[in-house]
């Protein structure tokens, strides 16, 4: 058990401290251990801290039973994504492998296809032809037969980045078009990232046009996903950096131009050193633009324009490219001195990050050794530019080959589809002796017509009816839900605050004792305040439970906030109302949301300097509007899921609190939107309709 001073901090900050390894000593079951284990080992994935993950992830191994395999399946899985997927794809592999395997000995499809598709990325890059492919076969298999179309998408986005690697880029583009299709059909339902994921495939797929060579495709696409990228700043900046690079391949250079000057108006509205970085490549590719026209003092505008960005906003690999550009220039303008200062800045990056990258940097300072007279260093240079030649080379033959492949195979199959149709036109033949049975059979299925609807319209009665009953249990048991979060934390508090007094009455001096006796009369009357609220709606609610409108002061909602967590020490509670709104909407539903947004709000709040939570009432185009602000910790999109995923269970991420918001919310027609930047806080806004 944690000792009493630790207990006291705990309440006064109202939440555990995030990353605290867990006494598994404390809990009396191994699930409940193992339970906690995995909820540790979620924190440290949430936040990517990898290196600590892996750790933790190893002693989750450890902990778990030798038959256990829904938990070994689970904690090989953790270690295995703490691995690097570009250096480390050998260890990802095998402890990925290690996630299947025991995920296929549980029966658990949903770990078993998780551990699939980190697979199918690891195998990428790890080059193993044989495992590739018996991941690829599962992996088609669960599109076949899973009926769930969520899966099948993000399925066949991994597929297709399987294809476009290996060079089987048609292929690739038919999955990816495929996937945008589903996209589409959920886009108004919610159960995909919505506008801005569909936004990015749409760039995917323009950017493969492009690699194609057929660049007008690509344009068209890049095109259609502006409007899904609005509100996604990186997004709207590398849209406007495709476009660049696409009139300046065609070339357009008037379009291209324009493009710049609206992508530089844009930076003006930010301050994101992702959006600078497009911004700066964006500068790279019309100096290399004019570098190719011979006018090099235009090329050397635009790169001594992105190089001024670079202090603030370039990453290493930003830098580097920079520099490239400079020595290309300086190399054409055969200032060989000035040149390779800067090739040789740029080669340590390069050279990481592809062999056409890399090719091309060792042909210029080949060029350049030459150039200064050094032969020994230029041909040192030249060969790593010949053995990095052969490789791609080799590698486009495989490429080609396996995209001619492809296209045999898929004329074969057109054969087939012809030899089939063949077969069809000949059965169409023999369906018109069937025409005079079917009559019959037609004046038959009249005769009993007649029957067949008035069963039918007494299945529809009895499917009304329930429906009805169905309603009805879940709305009973929403509002037990609500008896037992609403009041279960006030009644811990006032047992810990007695507890407290009575087992460690030496950690407490004469004033504090008497803070505590004074809290724990102010937590006894709000308790019996909630007790009575709670049950006087309950008695309102005894036939249907059921949203009942009513106008209502906004100040009334807040004094009730404010006297409810009075309690909480060492937060500042602002609740801003000057126009004295009001509201007509159930003020009991509206309550039930506001005490746990704020209870939420109060957690979020651990360690943070100067605390604050403010409640804010405001009308914004003729419509009110309520909203909580944390300076907090803040936290991820998938830690707030439950409030719009009615499909998210209660587990290692989602509580009771975010689906009880929701269910509220949806009943009185509140619409909620999250606000949550990490290290920055939390605004959570209700749009009350």
């Amino acid at each position: 058990m944690r000792n009493c001073l630790i207990l006291l901090l705990t309440f006064i900050s109202c939440f555990s401290f995030a990353q605290k390894e867990p006494n598994l000593s404390a809990f009396k079951t191994q699930k409940e251990k193992l339970q906690a284990w995995a909820e540790y080992c979620d924190e440290f994935l949430a936040v990517e801290n990898y290196k600590q993950l892996r750790v933790v992830g190893k002693k989750g191994v450890q902990l778990a039973a030798k038959n256990d395999y829904n938990n070994l399946s689970l904690f090989y899985f953790y270690v295995g994504v703490s691995f690097d997927f570009g250096n480390e794809t050998d260890s990802l592999s095998y402890y990925m492998e290690q996630s299947e395997q025991f995920a296929r000995k549980a029966k658990n499809n949903r770990r078993t296809l998780e551990a699939l598709k980190i697979m199918m990325v690891s195998y990428k890059n790890y080059g193993s032809t044989s495992k590739r492919e018996r991941v690829l076969r599962e992996l088609h298999k669960v599109i076949d037969t899973s009926r769930n179309e969520i899966d099948k998408i993000k399925i066949m986005s991994e597929i297709s980045d399987y294809y476009i690697n290996i060079g089987q880029y048609e292929k690739g583009l038919q999955y990816k078009l495929n996937g945008l299709k589903g996209r589409k059909k959920y886009l108004s339902k919610g159960d995909l990232d919505d506008t801005i994921n569909y936004g990015v495939q749409l760039v995917n797929i323009s950017e493969l046009y492009v690699t194609m060579g057929n660049p007008q495709k690509g344009l068209e696409y890049l095109t259609e996903s502006e409007p899904f990228l609005a509100k996604y700043k990186e997004g709207v900046a590398a849209v406007h950096k495709d476009f660049i690079s696409i009139y300046l391949k065609q070339p357009n250079l008037s379009k291209a131009e324009e493009r710049y000057s609206k992508f530089k108006a844009f930076l003006k509205t930010v301050d994101l050193g992702d959006c600078f970085e497009y911004f700066i490549e964006s500068n790279l590719l019309f100096s290399d633009y004019y570098l190719e026209k011979d006018q090099n003092s235009k090329a050397l505008e635009y790169a001594n324009y992105a190089n001024s960005l670079v202090p603030k906003y370039a990453s290493d690999f930003s830098k580097a490219q920079v520099n490239q550009m400079f020595g290309k220039i300086y190399l054409k303008q055969k200032d060989y001195s000035k040149a390779l200062p800067f090739l040789q800045l740029a080669e340590p990056i390069i050279k990481e990050d592809s062999p056409e990258a890399n090719s091309a940097l060792q042909k210029l300072l080949a060029d350049t050794y030459d150039g200064l007279g050094n032969k020994s260093l230029a041909y040192y240079h030249l060969k790593i530019y010949n053995e990095l030649q052969e490789k791609l080379l080799a590698e486009k033959a495989k490429k080609n080959l396996a995209e001619m492949e492809a296209k045999y195979q898929n004329n074969v199959k057109k054969q087939e589809i012809l030899n089939k149709n063949l077969q069809i036109d000949a059965a169409n033949k023999q369906k018109y002796y069937f025409v005079g049975g079917l009559f019959l059979l037609t004046i038959i299925g009249g005769l009993l017509f007649y029957q067949s609807r008035k069963r039918k319209q007494t299945n529809e009665k009895l499917q009304l009816l329930n429906s009805e009953l169905d309603e009805a249990n879940k709305a009973k048991t929403r509002f037990f839900s609500i008896l037992n979060h609403d009041l279960r934390g006030p009644v811990a508090n006032l047992v810990f605050f007695l507890q407290l007094q009575k087992e460690s009455p030496e950690m407490l001096d004469e004033e504090s004792i008497q803070r505590m006796q004074d809290k724990t009369m102010s937590g006894a009357e709000n308790l019996l305040s909630s007790m009575e609220d709670i049950l006087q709606w309950s008695k309102s609610q005894m036939e249907n439970f059921k949203p009942q409108p009513q106008q209502f002061q906004i100040t009334t909602l807040f004094d009730d906030t404010k006297k409810h967590f009075s309690s909480v020490e060492n937060i500042q509670f602002q609740f801003e109302n000057p126009s004295n709104l009001t509201l007509v909407t159930d003020e009991n539903y509206l309550k039930t949301i506001v005490r746990n947004l704020t209870g939420n709000a109060i957690k979020a709040l651990a360690d943070v300097p100067h605390p604050m939570i403010i409640w804010k009432a405001f009308q914004e185009n003729g419509k009110t509007i309520l909203s909580i602000t944390d300076n907090g910790k803040g936290a991820t999109d998938e830690e707030f899921k439950a409030l719009y995923d009615e499909k998210e269970v209660s587990g290692i991420k989602s509580g009771l609190g975010l689906h009880l918001i929701r269910d509220l919310a949806k009943a009185i027609d509140c619409e909620i939107v999250v606000d949550s930047q990490i290290n920055e806080g939390t605004t959570v806004v209700l749009h009350i309709k």
